[in-house]
């Protein structure tokens, strides 16, 4: 207004009547535009980015098995995040990764990224990274040995591709800032996670169980972000359930049951055009994305209408033979597959993880493998032995299908609260955080006399039954879930490693130490381990975080919470912010993000931890490390209330440059004399016709996916003839429906193949199609060189 004003004086010092009726004209906008301004309390901004790591030789996280290499892509792995800014305050922002968890050094490296790029604007106190803990994606990424081990060390590529991505989306969502409103919304979803370890559960006292109708949280918190021109551009939900639909057996890359959520939602928000249609939306389009077939597809927008199935048309197919393999000058071909819907800003939806630690996706139970029958209820065991024991997805054996129904779960929850939220979050935008040494820190507990006692949390350690794994993935040998005493010869073994102290040993009673990882400090943290090949170093100092937006308040934690561990810290905290005599904080949302930041595997109650199943074995720094989390969280929310900040002179280790990786490179990719890469070793059959719901497979001569991650890119294409003599691509390998799979024909084998293999969905136009592999070829001598070929054309009913 300073201006207008300036503008009419200026008026009165002899400018003409032109002058005057135009500076009228700017005061009249210039009010006109104050309300619009002024309604939309912040500034929101979504991206996404690729972090599929290698799909080759790469052991994949969460499963700690060794035979569990990645060899191909189910679906792409992304990079969420949205951004939320007061317009001349604070902002905060949340990043949620198709990753088992979080890793501290990926979280260091992407904050002084952002710090070259951004200066102070974005820093660990308002930045939050987090996993969805699918166990279907590449590991090597984090800079504790005891978590790489199985990949054999640090994987350079696994890391950079997770730190470029979310520094990627960040800088999207930037950019994408925008003035917009936010909603939350909450409903129950009851048949998506079942209890695990319920006999643990059990051990809570009674009148804390009956509080609750489940001894698992059913609720989802979803935040839907709209913007003020454009719509709707986004969601965030916060659901707990374990990313294992997909088994330890499983090699294909994957987001399991979230990271599929989310690509439904997505795909039915760019089906829909809900940015088109404005903040009020309806369920209109969900049957046409899930057909009788159950298959989502994300399809390109020109592909023309169904062609009529005629003998003409077989016979176009069938003189559309495979192409054989041909040179590209480079990858960028494969991203402008993507690139040609890429004139709008994608709507991004992200299905974050909770308090997950004994929740399964396995719903249907668990069931001895030998015998059928359920397994032992307290140690999960079939006549003693866990390796036996295994729970059920919806769809078993199918894991498939099983981690589609549970995706699938979430999804329409998410789309039935994101249609319906109409609660607008208002208010202050906040954060606070801090580093805490969890291997020494004091912590106030009731005592038995009813007063207080201070005790102690303890340097970490694994117990017996964290070897035994759990139903979702079984261990080995003869450990098992429930183990208080430990065994003779596996004590004889930890006894050649490290033996743990008597002040150790009561620091974590009634916990019989397996791995004695916290104090185990050479060469530098970390020990060799003659266990199961193990090193083993594990963190002691962690973050923990506050993220409050209006109403909304997010508790950002490092590892995995057990349902009633994560209940008593949501309520704790929720009691001290709405103690606040201001009423600021009287109809706060509390949820709790797991994996976060940091990792640090587990956390029960302290009933929880005496009954030592495997979330109590793998709960690190003793039976008080749930009070010791609720202390501090008690901490930083008072400081919120009082607007103070919360110092800190601990800094967790960067440990990049001491990072050992023992997987061999790419040493060069060969193919039989007289055979080009991309050439088909397998082709469709000739002059073939399909139905929907047939799969179609061809297989291509190929190289290892190492060489290129072809990162927002494919290596498989599904393309469709339009009606000229243009291909058009259609599916690719984000798509559910497409599947690529790379396998070797020996093991030390210098070539390698491709199989690209597509489930037509029911809602696939009918037409001539043809399969297309894009990759990657490295010589004995020489830069990577980049291929493609195409399978026969055939005809889709």
């Amino acid at each position: 207004m300073m201006e207008a004003s300036s503008c009419l004086r200026y008026h009165g010092c002899g400018f003409g009547s032109r002058m005057k009726w135009l500076c009228l004209f700017l005061v009249l906008v210039l009010q006109s535009c104050s309300p619009a301004l002024s309604a939309s309390p912040y500034l929101v901004g979504m991206g996404s980015y690729d972090i599929t790591g290698p799909a080759a030789d790469v052991n994949m996280m969460g499963y700690a098995n060794t035979e569990q290499i990645a060899s191909g892509i189910h679906f792409r792995l992304k990079a969420r995040a949205f951004i939320v800014a007061e317009p001349n305050g604070k902002r905060v922002v949340f990043v949620n990764l198709d990753a088992c968890m979080a890793s501290q050094i990926v979280t260091i490296k992407v904050l002084e990224r952002l710090k070259g790029r951004y200066g102070d604007l974005y820093n660990e106190n308002n930045v939050a990274i987090s996993g969805i803990h699918t166990h279907a994606g590449p590991g090597g990424y984090l800079q504790y040995v005891v978590y790489i081990v199985t990949s054999l060390g640090f994987v350079r590529q696994s890391f950079d591709v997770i730190v470029n991505g979310i520094e990627q989306c960040i800088d999207e969502a930037h950019n994408n800032l925008r003035p917009g409103k936010i909603y939350v919304n909450k409903g129950d979803l009851l048949d998506a996670g079942v209890n695990r370890s319920p006999s643990a559960y059990l051990n809570n006292p009674a009148e804390e169980r009956s509080k609750y109708h489940y001894n698992v949280d059913k609720e989802m918190t979803l935040i839907k972000f709209v913007d003020d021109e454009l719509g709707p551009v986004g969601s965030f939900n916060w659901f707990a359930t374990h990313g294992t639909s997909m088994s330890r057996t499983n090699s294909l890359i994957s987001g399991d049951n979230k990271g599929a959520a989310a690509r439904f939602m997505e795909d039915w928000a760019e089906q829909n055009g809900i940015q088109k249609q404005g903040p009020d939306v309806t369920n209109d389009g969900l049957e046409s994305l899930h057909k009788v077939s159950g298959l989502p597809r994300r399809v390109s927008s020109i592909i023309p209408e169904p062609n009529e199935i005629t003998d003409d048309l077989v016979q176009l197919a069938s003189s559309y033979e495979a192409s054989g393999g041909r040179r590209l000058s480079g990858s960028s071909i494969t991203r402008r597959i993507r690139s040609t819907q890429q004139n709008k800003p994608k709507f991004v939806s992200a299905f974050c993880q909770s308090n997950c630690g004994d929740v399964s996706p396995n719903v249907l139970g668990t069931f001895c493998i030998d015998t059928g029958l359920p397994c032992d209820f307290n140690h999960s065991t079939c006549n003693g032995k866990n390796e036996l024991c295994y729970g059920r997805g919806p769809a078993y054996p199918d894991e498939f299908e099983s981690t589609r129904i549970i995706g699938n779960r979430q999804f329409l929850k998410a789309v039935d609260l994101f249609n319906s939220a109409s609660e607008e979050i208002q208010g202050k935008v906040d954060y606070r955080h801090t580093y805490l040494d969890f291997s020494q820190l004091e912590v106030n507990v009731p005592s038995s006399t009813g007063g207080q006692q201070v005790v102690k949390t303890c340097p970490a350690a694994m117990g017996f039954a964290f070897a035994a794994g759990t139903t979702d993935g079984p261990g080995a040998f003869d450990f098992e879930q429930g183990d208080v005493k430990g065994n003779p010869f596996w004590r004889l073994v930890r006894n050649l490693l490290k033996t743990p102290g008597k002040e150790q040993v009561e620091c974590q009673d009634p916990k019989p130490i397996l791995l004695d990882t916290g104090e185990m400090k050479e060469p530098y943290d970390w020990a060799v381990c003659l266990l199961s090949s193990f090193f083993s170093t594990i963190p002691a100092i962690l973050p923990i975080q506050i993220i409050r937006i209006g109403q909304m308040v997010i508790l950002c934690v490092p590892g995995e919470f057990t349902t009633m561990a994560g209940r008593r810290l949501r309520d704790a905290v929720k009691k001290v912010l709405t103690s606040d005599s201001s009423g600021e904080f009287n109809d706060i949302h509390v949820v709790l993000a797991g994996l976060t930041n940091s990792y640090s595997q587990y956390i029960t109650t302290f009933e929880e931890y005496q009954i030592q199943r495997y979330e109590g074995a793998s709960t690190l720094y003793g039976p008080h490390t749930l009070s010791a989390y609720i202390q501090e969280f008690q901490k930083l929310a008072t400081a919120m209330i009082a607007n103070k900040e919360v110092p800190t002179n601990l800094q967790p280790p960067d440990m990049l440059d001491r990072q050992i990786g023992m997987l061999p490179g790419v040493i060069f990719d060969s193919t039989p004399h007289g055979v080009q890469f991309g050439d088909v070793s397998s082709d469709v059959p000739a002059s073939s016709t399909f139905r929907k719901g047939s799969i179609v497979n061809a297989t291509f001569y190929s190289a290892c996916p190492r060489n290129d991650l072809l990162t927002d890119g494919t290596f498989a294409l599904v393309e469709k003839l339009d009606g000229g003599n243009n291909w058009i691509p259609a599916y690719d390998d984000d798509d559910w429906s497409l599947r690529f799979k790379w396998s070797r024909p020996a093991k030390l084998s210098s070539r390698s193949f491709a199989t690209l293999e597509w489930t037509i969905p029911e809602d696939a136009p009918s037409g001539v199609y043809r399969l297309r592999h894009f990759g990657a070829n490295k010589p004995l001598l020489g830069s990577v060189k980049h291929f493609t070929g195409t399978s026969r054309a055939f005809v889709v009913r």
